[in-house]
């Protein structure tokens, strides 16, 4: 599967280059993702802006990526999908488990977020004192 890969400061945008992405497919889009679990910018959008539209089984696929991603504390999300394929994940019961935007740049807001998020519950600046509870 042609892809292009643009990285940024904080997370990698994957655009497929394809129309179409089959069941046939899933295995090449698996590896185009989990590729970058092992990179040192794991944060990950999904850009569907050049697909048509996607099987059933593509749909779990991508639900499957994005919770192995947030496994591994890093973002996944979906974005700049047309309605034939968020009408795939309506159909297979999938559009409220996926985490998705309309566009690129709301995604990317959304990854910086989690991102001061995991920053913020990993940091031990802070510590409750129970005696101030008194």
């Amino acid at each position: 599967m042609k892809v292009k890969i643009d990285t940024k400061e904080k997370f990698t945008v994957l655009t497929p280059e394809v129309p179409n992405i089959y069941d046939n497919m899933a295995d090449e889009l698996a590896a185009a993702c989990q590729q970058f679990l092992q990179a040192p910018i794991k944060n990950l959008i999904l850009k569907l802006s050049n697909v048509q539209d996607i099987d059933g089984n593509i749909a779990q696929k991508i639900i499957d990526l994005q919770q192995s991603f947030y496994d591994k504390s890093a973002s996944f999300l979906v974005c700049e999908m047309n309605k034939n394929i968020e009408a795939v994940f309506e159909q297979n019961d999938l559009i409220e488990m996926l985490n998705f935007t309309p566009t690129e740049c709301e995604a990317w807001d959304i990854v910086q977020m989690e991102e001061i998020e995991r920053e913020l519950l990993d940091s031990n600046d802070f510590s409750f004192d129970t005696d101030d509870m008194s």
